[in-house]
C-alpha cells in the first residue's frame, strides 16, 4: 500500500470513529454459583455460564463502554446475583431488577432494591391470561412508586398489550417508560406496530430497537425487521430510540458484534446523528452513567 493510501485509510478510520461512548441498555448475566441459586420454578436451568467477566470481554472487543444488566428469569425475583455484580463492577454496569407484580409488597421491594443500587424495574406480562395482572389493581401502586423513585419502568410485553399499557402509563406523566424489543411485533403483521407507535403521546416513553434478529425471517442484516425500526424512527425520532444486544439471548441468532453492527453499519436510513442518539445519548437520558 502506498503512503498516500495509508494516510487515506487512517483518515477514514479516524473520521468513522464515534465521538461518543457506545452503551448497551439490555444484557443478561448468570453463573452457576451455590451462593446464587437459580429459581426453582424454572423448568430447566442453563448448563453454561454467561458471566459478567465474559460480557466485559465482549464489551471491550466491540468498544462498548457501559451496559445495563436486566435481571434474568433464571433468578426470577431474587436479585442477589445482580446486586453482587453491580457492586463488583460498578465501572461497567447499571442494573434493572425484577419484583413480583402479583405481590402487594412489590412497591416496597422496589424501593429496597433501588436503595441497594438498582436503577429501574422490569415487568413481563405475557400475551395470554397469565399476564392479565398488568390490568389489575396492584399496578397503580407499583407504577406510582416507580414514578416517585424516579427510576425507569421497563416493560417486556407483546404488541397486543400496548393499548392496555398505554392507558396505564397515561396516569403517570412523570414516569420514564422503556418498551423492550419493539414490543416483539411480528414482521408479517406490520399494521400491529401502530399499537406501539400510538404510545408516542407519552413524552417520557422510549423504545428499544432490538430483536431484529429474532423477528426477522431473513438472514443478517435482517432487512425485513429493519422496516419496523424505520417506522419507529419516523414516529419517535432517534432521541427516544435505543439499540440493545439482548446478549446472551441473541446468541442462537447473532453474534454480539452483529447486534451492534446492524444498527451502526446496516441501517442505511440512519445518519450519524441518529446513531449517536440510538447508540449512546438516548440511553444516557434513561440511565446516566458517570
Amino acid at each position: 500500500m502506498t503512503r498516500r493510501a495509508l494516510i487515506a485509510a487512517a483518515t477514514t478510520t479516524m473520521s468513522a470513529a464515534p465521538n461518543y461512548r457506545i452503551l448497551d441498555p439490555h444484557v443478561h448475566v448468570y453463573k452457576r454459583d451455590p451462593r446464587f441459586p437459580y429459581w426453582k420454578g424454572n423448568p430447566s436451568h442453563p448448563q453454561d455460564d454467561k458471566s459478567p467477566e465474559m460480557l466485559i470481554e465482549l464489551m471491550k472487543a466491540n468498544h462498548v463502554a457501559r451496559t445495563v444488566i436486566i435481571q434474568v428469569r433464571h433468578y426470577m425475583f431474587d436479585n442477589s446475583f445482580l446486586l453482587h455484580t453491580l457492586k463488583q463492577y460498578p465501572q461497567y454496569f447499571q442494573g434493572v431488577c425484577r419484583v413480583n407484580p402479583e405481590n402487594p409488597d412489590a412497591p416496597e421491594h422496589l424501593a429496597e432494591l433501588t436503595t441497594a443500587g438498582c436503577r429501574g424495574v422490569r415487568l413481563s406480562p405475557a400475551a395470554n391470561a397469565s399476564g392479565d395482572w398488568i390490568g389489575g389493581s396492584l399496578m397503580k401502586p407499583l407504577f406510582k412508586r416507580c414514578e416517585e423513585l424516579k427510576v425507569p419502568m421497563t416493560l417486556l410485553a407483546p404488541v397486543s398489550r400496548m393499548p392496555e399499557i398505554g392507558k396505564l402509563i397515561d396516569q403517570f406523566p412523570d414516569l420514564t417508560v422503556v418498551i423492550d424489543h419493539m414490543a416483539d411485533t411480528p414482521v408479517n403483521k406490520p399494521e400491529e406496530l401502530e399499537k406501539l407507535i400510538a404510545l408516542k403521546r407519552h413524552p417520557k416513553l422510549f423504545v428499544k430497537v432490538s430483536h431484529t434478529w429474532s423477528l426477522s425471517k431473513q438472514p443478517y442484516p435482517w432487512t425485513d425487521a429493519q422496516a419496523h425500526v424505520k417506522r419507529l424512527h419516523e414516529s419517535f425520532g432517534p432521541q427516544r430510540l435505543m439499540w440493545a444486544t439482548d446478549w446472551p439471548v441473541s446468541l442462537p441468532h447473532a453474534t454480539y458484534a452483529q447486534t451492534l453492527a446492524v444498527v451502526r453499519d446496516e441501517m442505511k436510513f440512519l445518519n450519524e446523528d441518529d446513531k449517536m442518539w440510538m447508540l449512546s445519548k438516548t440511553i444516557e437520558r434513561v440511565w446516566p452513567f458517570a
